[in-house]
């Protein structure tokens, strides 16, 4: 994040870890007694390419057994956000309801963004955030052959809605 890009939270800083009981053992945070709400989650990673790799991939031009760069990304971040309580310890398995991709060139960076929504009783930031980050990897993957100089710049938590807080990212 950059200096001057000041989160705006919704609540102050909870000082316990949810994932860890009174005798400090890792847990899975018990939901049984939420209600169900909609909560949706955006992320984004930013991808910053050299700028010929950059002119092939505004262009589609890199195609595959595995399709184009994007649509691929697309398809391999959905397959991850539904995998999500699969690769994260102590996530929870959700029914999900949407998954959206978006993806934005500016200069020589690719901007993509993951943003799921569902009705359930815990949040999808996790979900989102493994979408978008899985997306950025598979871009990476598909160019690396043209330059291994390709950097995942960032991967940010966007917006949080739902349940007991929101979080903003005002200026990201």
């Amino acid at each position: 994040m950059k200096q001057d890009q000041t989160p705006v939270f919704s609540h102050t800083v909870n000082q316990t870890m949810s994932h860890i009981d009174k005798d400090l053992n890792p847990t899975m945070v018990d939901v049984s007694e939420k209600k169900q709400t909609l909560r949706m989650a955006s992320a984004r990673s930013v991808i910053l390419f050299p700028e010929e790799v950059m002119k092939c991939v505004q262009g589609n031009d890199i195609q595959s057994p595995k399709g184009s760069v994007i649509h691929t990304a697309i398809v391999g971040g959905t397959q991850a956000v539904k995998k999500t309580w699969e690769l994260i310890p102590f996530c929870h398995p959700l029914m999900i309801e949407s998954i959206k991709f978006s993806f934005q060139f500016k200069d020589n960076e690719l901007i993509l963004e993951c943003t799921v929504k569902n009705t359930g009783k815990t949040g999808v930031e996790m979900e989102a955030l493994t979408g978008a980050s899985v997306a950025a990897l598979i871009v990476y993957d598909m160019c690396k052959a043209m330059s291994h100089n390709i950097i995942i710049t960032q991967t940010v938590l966007l917006v949080k809605q739902g349940g007991k807080s929101d979080v903003c990212f005002s200026s990201l």
